[in-house]
C-alpha cells in the first residue's frame, strides 16, 4: 500500500468515527426523553461498521471502513410507573429510552481517541511524503 492510499483509509476511518460520535450525542441527548407509549419512544442507536475493499489510485487495493448503516438497540425500554406525570398513559406509565448512559460515554471516549489516532496517521504520512519528496534535493 502506497502512503497515497493511506489518506484515503484514514478519511474512510475518521468519517465513520464521526457518524459514530454523532450517533452517540443524539442518543445522550434523548436520553431523558420522556413518552407516553412504546412505539413513540427513542430507541438507542449505533451505527454498524464494515469494511470496503477499493481499489485505490496506483492499482492497489485499500481496505476502507464503511458505515452499512445505524440500527436501533433492542434493548428493552425503561417503563416506570408514575400516574402524576403529565404524560403518564391511561394506566399510569411512562415510557424513557432504552439508553445507558455509562455506555455511551465510554463510546464517546473510544470514537474521540479513534478519530484522533487517525489525525496523528495522517500527519505521519504527511511527514514522511514530505521528507521523501526532500530527499530528492
Amino acid at each position: 500500500m502506497s502512503l497515497f492510499n493511506v489518506f484515503d483509509v484514514v478519511a474512510s476511518a475518521m468519517r465513520a468515527e464521526s457518524i459514530r460520535l454523532n450517533t452517540t450525542s443524539s442518543n445522550l441527548a434523548n436520553a431523558d426523553s420522556v413518552s407516553s407509549s412504546a412505539i413513540d419512544t427513542y430507541r438507542a442507536r449505533h451505527p454498524v461498521f464494515g469494511v470496503e475493499l477499493s481499489r485505490a489510485r496506483h492499482n492497489s487495493h485499500s481496505m476502507l471502513v464503511k458505515v452499512l448503516g445505524v440500527v436501533e438497540s433492542n434493548k428493552p425500554l425503561n417503563v416506570e410507573y408514575n400516574p402524576n406525570h403529565p404524560l403518564a398513559n391511561s394506566e399510569g406509565y411512562i415510557y424513557r429510552p432504552n439508553v445507558n448512559m455509562v455506555e455511551e460515554m465510554a463510546n464517546m471516549i473510544s470514537a474521540s481517541r479513534s478519530y484522533q489516532t487517525n489525525v496523528q496517521v495522517a500527519d505521519s504520512s504527511k511527514q514522511m511524503l514530505l521528507r521523501t519528496l526532500q530527499m530528492g534535493k
